[in-house]
């Protein structure tokens, strides 16, 4: 049977001819006419997955600055070209239409969302932070032995965090004097 009329039997009868899906019954008039999002890229980024701390590894292709497509890499030690269905639509989360590109913030009592830019969101959490440390300063307890710390901030972190970050994460609130440090890891 020629190619022609091969490509023009029913789909049952394809997959019949080549059971294993590999050749003319995966194939038709349409997706032989395709090509590939990688093969335009304007280039491929090594990177890690951001949904946990595995850290399975990804190739990142980009066209015009842009991600067009994201993959499992196969020379990455921890998952072999292999991701979880988050991590395959982590495309989704870079260039989803409902991901937030702004800060958004709610004042006390308030009713609805205000955008801030980033500094000014920054200098607001620095300042929190600086007030609670202030305001609940323990510098020794009842027999004057040294606490140093204060309960007036606390971190829990999430799963998406590695251990290089939990272990900054760990020094910088434990410099500012906090005691209630937790990560999902350990959870």
């Amino acid at each position: 049977m020629s190619g022609k009329l091969a490509d023009r039997l029913p789909p049952l009868l394809r997959q019949l001819r080549d059971p294993l899906g590999l050749g003319r019954a995966a194939r038709s008039p349409r997706s032989a006419q395709l090509t590939p999002r990688t093969k335009t890229a304007d280039g491929v980024a090594r990177s890690v997955c951001p949904y946990c701390a595995v850290g399975c590894g990804q190739k990142v292709w980009f066209k015009d600055e842009k991600v067009i497509q994201i993959e499992g890499d196969p020379d990455s030690p921890v998952s072999r070209g292999r991701l979880c269905p988050k991590g395959a639509a982590s495309e989704q989360y870079v260039n989803g239409p409902l991901r937030q590109m702004k800060v958004k913030y709610r004042r006390p009592h308030a009713t609805h969302w205000e955008e801030l830019d980033l500094e000014t969101a920054t200098d607001m959490i620095a300042d929190r932070v600086i007030a609670a440390r202030k305001e609940t300063w323990e510098d020794a307890d009842e027999q004057g032995r040294a606490l140093k710390r204060t309960r007036g901030i606390a971190f829990l972190g999430g799963a998406t965090l590695d251990s290089e970050e939990n272990y900054l994460i760990k020094k910088l609130f434990t410099a500012l004097g906090a005691i209630q440090i937790e990560n999902q890891a350990r959870i």
